[in-house]
């Protein structure tokens, strides 16, 4: 940004108030000076225009005159002789002549209601109002910025077109709403800018990027972009489907990917999301997933950070491409059967000076005491969900994806830190409410519309929580006392199961509760069962290093683990990598490891994954009632001594029997009772010589005989493999 002249610096005590306040840049309603006025018989037309040698009105030809020591120009002339909207046209220093409609003689574009809802908190597409908008006036082309912040003193959008020179283009302030606006003739799509902001306390100067903000341009440069949405869907049968599709009762696994680090193109580089759309896609369709979710693609300026530390709540990050690119990439999912579910990050905001912190020079996004308003693990500040605008900030970023982005799902990062005023805090660093209790109340509120407000707006939408404590109901209706979110990550069965899987098989006979505690709880809340990249990085080692034994022990218990997860009460969540066994962390800068599916043991675990997809999808017994106790029941699950489990699964005129061995040694002559009498044939053995199992031969149909066993009035008898898991299907 070029600093201001000498001569629009220069004494200005000659001059009224409101022209000494444009000269030094500081003047909160522009349009009081400049554009066009009447004065008794006479029109005057002001301009400010630093760099600028001379100046003309353009339809009448007159030159307008430099007031002495200012950059301000004035034309003084008969009344009507100057239309409404009209052009000026100006030679810079450089002698460059420029020619445009000036900005204030334009009026005001943003509706009383829009404000009132916003003031409110009550404004589902504020997007649509804030931020940048390509629109015609008056025939004009041209965009519309819109920004709230009501602790400016003044505002200007800066940008390619002005030099990033403040003083060219000040907003006008609408009343005690906070929100700045002003229309830009000329300014048309691709075009960079910021917000130059005063602060009204302190006179400091900042620039902004846009909140609202729907493009930005690549890191490591933070400018927004102005975008045009040129896209045209092509999705219209499944966003039908999708209003009245019951999710309920429905599959849903889900494929959790990092687009930076899922594949690279051979020069190492992100893949444009086009290339990803064809390419994840057919690998998703081939590996039998129903759904991808994406680690945030919320613009954020460090890699590090995953996405999680988001600046851009409207913007599809620009490292694969711009917002036309992305809505092909969910078209083209949605076009091919697949879901698109985003992690979504309204818990926390990087500290950045050119974001949200500190936005106009006041805490306005976050809270200013430091005990409510930071993250201290993670640096990051927290939104004060007490205040209407910042509310309507975040529900209108989620109506953005779920609406315009036809986003068919988002997981809340991090909901528990959001919940408790004392997450991760030590004792006197945070603030009890107003009742004294610990639960944020704010925040609870925020979540509650959240979810009556997307589910209203966009039926068979999904919002997860990734909630990891036992807060009660977050999956039950708010009109109930709950939450109201659609599904909830189940932590605690991901953390035991792990636990579990990680002791020697010899040791596991001690631990038999961990496989067996999360059913007293499984069906309170609507679950989905997590293996996600929080469990692959930091240490913790991979899906498969998490496993006990040899190397082929690992390889078994992995597919074992697999099918209890596909064969458990809940919706299915597998992070990338996971679904072959790839042996290291997961690093988000570097491309998975493919070359291990070169290797038969890691492509067994591919195999299965699908084949556990297949079956999950196709078999209802399997998916219809996930979240209801009567789609499940023990078979037993007290055989501690022996590390086995047995339970059956339910739909309508359906059985699915589960045996699962977590021993080396295979069970021959193992009696398991079933609930009714008829023929039971294997679908599913984990140990299977195609997933580089042990091949131990076993029976592929097995018929019940009227043998109570094990609290069922029949049985059957069959031979288990070692680490393995077997399905049957009572035909």
């Amino acid at each position: 940004m070029d600093p201001p002249n000498s001569s629009s610096m220069a004494t200005t005590a000659s001059l009224p108030e409101a022209l000494v306040r444009i000269v030094e840049a500081r003047h909160h309603d522009p349009f009081e000076v400049l554009g066009k006025h009447r004065d008794g018989q006479e029109d005057i037309v002001r301009a400010f225009l630093p760099h600028c040698s001379d100046a003309r009105i353009v339809e009448t030809g007159a030159p307008l005159t430099r007031i002495a020591n200012t950059d301000l120009f004035e034309w003084r002339g008969a009344g009507g002789s100057v239309p409404a909207r009209y052009q000026l046209a100006w030679t810079d220093r450089d002698g460059i002549e420029w020619l445009d409609y000036d900005p204030y003689c334009f009026p005001s574009q943003l509706g009383d209601l829009d404000l009132h809802l916003f003031g409110e908190g009550r404004h589902l597409h504020a997007y649509r109002f804030l931020g940048a908008q390509l629109c015609e006036v008056d025939g004009v082309k041209g965009t519309r910025f819109a920004v709230w912040a009501p602790g400016a003193e003044r505002i200007s959008v800066v940008g390619d077109w002005n030099h990033w020179d403040g003083r060219f283009h000040p907003m006008r302030a609408r009343g005690d709403s906070g929100v700045w606006e002003l229309f830009i003739p000329g300014v048309s799509a691709h075009a960079n800018y910021k917000y130059e902001i005063r602060n009204r306390e302190y006179g400091s100067i900042q620039l902004k990027t846009d909140p609202y903000g729907q493009a930005f341009e690549l890191r490591p440069g933070t400018a927004s972009v102005t975008h045009h949405d040129a896209y045209t869907w092509n999705d219209q049968p499944w966003m039908q489907a999708r209003a009245h599709r019951s999710w309920l009762h429905a599959p849903m696994s889900v494929y959790e990917v990092h687009l930076g680090s899922w594949q690279r193109d051979g020069q190492g580089q992100f893949l444009n999301y086009r290339t990803l759309a064809e390419w994840l896609v057919n690998y998703v369709k081939e590996t039998g997933f129903t759904h991808i979710e994406l680690l945030p693609v919320t613009e954020h300026p460090f890699d590090g950070s995953w996405g999680y530390q988001t600046t851009g709540y409207f913007a599809p990050t620009s490292r694969f491409g711009n917002p036309d690119d992305f809505r092909f990439f969910v078209d083209h999912c949605h076009q091919n059967g697949v879901g698109v579910i985003l992690d979504w990050a309204p818990g926390h905001f990087p500290k950045d000076d050119w974001a949200l912190a500190r936005f106009d020079g006041t805490m306005l996004y976050e809270h200013a005491d430091p005990r409510r308003g930071e993250h201290r693990d993670w640096g990051t500040l927290v939104f004060n969900y007490g205040r209407n605008e910042v509310r309507n900030f975040l529900l209108s970023s989620a109506i953005y994806w779920l609406e315009e982005m036809h986003i068919d799902g988002l997981r809340v990062d991090a909901v528990a830190s959001m919940l408790y005023l004392d997450y991760s805090r030590d004792p006197g660093d945070w603030v009890p409410n107003e009742y004294g209790g610990r639960e944020n109340l704010d925040a609870i509120h925020f979540l509650r519309h959240l979810n009556e407000a997307t589910h209203a707006e966009q039926p068979g939408s999904m919002i997860i929580a990734e909630e990891s404590t036992a807060w009660p109901q977050v999956t039950r209706p708010v009109d109930t006392g709950g939450l109201g979110f659609s599904m909830k990550w189940n932590m605690g069965w991901m953390h035991d199961t792990l636990q579990y899987m990680n002791k020697e098989p010899v040791h596991r006979r001690f631990h038999h509760n961990q496989l067996t505690f999360s059913v007293l709880y499984a069906f309170n809340e609507n679950f989905v069962l997590p293996f996600s990249h929080d469990e692959v990085v930091h240490g913790k080692g991979s899906m498969l290093d998490k496993m006990s034994g040899d190397s082929w022990q690992r390889f078994a218990n992995l597919r074992l683990l697999y099918t209890f997860m596909f064969s458990y009460p809940g919706k299915k969540l597998l992070f990338m990598g996971s679904e072959f066994g790839q042996y290291a962390e997961w690093n988000f800068d570097s491309e998975l490891d493919w070359h291990l599916m070169q290797h038969p043991r890691h492509a067994g675990i591919k195999q299965l994954v699908h084949d556990l997809n297949q079956l999950y999808r196709h078999e209802a017994a399997l998916h219809q009632h996930d979240f209801e106790s009567d789609g499940f029941q023990w078979i037993d699950c007290h055989d501690a001594e022996h590390s086995m489990l047995s339970y059956c699964r339910y739909s309508s005129g359906q059985t699915v029997v589960v045996v699962l061995n977590f021993t080396p040694g295979p069970r021959h002559g193992y009696r398991l009772g079933v609930p009714a009498h008829g023929e039971y044939r294997l679908h599913l053995n984990s140990d299977a010589g195609f997933y580089s199992g042990s091949d131990m031969p076993v029976q592929g149909s097995y018929s019940s005989q009227a043998i109570a066993c094990m609290h069922q009035p029949h049985s059957i008898v069959l031979d288990v493999p070692p680490l393995a898991g077997l399905i049957l299907i009572k035909s």
